[in-house]
């Protein structure tokens, strides 16, 4: 499955995630919005932000019929942890081995003073109740990116 089959109008590619509940799988969501992000790590500062960002929308996202779903490699423990020490409202689902970051384009090389590794780049996916990609947003900045997604979902 290559980048490219991961475009705006594409379906979603096919999921399923270690949930706090379960497996969670992109039928799971089907005739509702799924806001699905993925992030490089728990506890970290701007994944941090970002989590507390999309927590502090869940009210208007919940009011829009906007799922949010935020995806890293992190453990669910780890999750359980992150959730419970910021408040977060919002799903967090586990992807151990990134098969589904990778699915979804989200496993690119990085560049850290000069050194170069594969990490999770911050990336946001809008699939609607369809199942079809309606919005990607790549290399996100965390700082108003939330309301940015809301906004994007309420225009669906």
């Amino acid at each position: 499955m290559g980048m490219t089959d991961v475009a705006e109008g594409a379906n979603a590619p096919d999921f399923e995630l270690a949930g706090p509940a379960g497996p969670l799988r992109l039928a799971d969501f089907k005739g509702r919005t799924l806001a699905l992000y993925f992030y490089p790590k728990d506890n970290t500062t701007g994944c941090t932000k970002e989590a507390q960002e999309f927590s502090a929308a869940m009210n208007d996202f919940a009011a829009a019929g906007v799922a949010v779903v935020g995806v890293s490699k992190d453990s669910p423990a780890s999750h359980a942890k992150f959730r419970t020490k910021y408040d977060l409202t919002i799903q967090l689902a586990s992807d151990p081995e990134g098969a589904v970051i990778e699915r979804y384009g989200s496993w690119v090389e990085k560049t850290l003073y000069g050194r170069k590794y594969m990490g999770i780049d911050r990336s946001t996916f809008l699939i609607d109740k369809a199942g079809r990609i309606r919005r990607i947003w790549r290399k996100v900045k965390v700082a108003g990116h939330a309301a940015e997604v809301l906004k994007a979902a309420q225009a669906l």
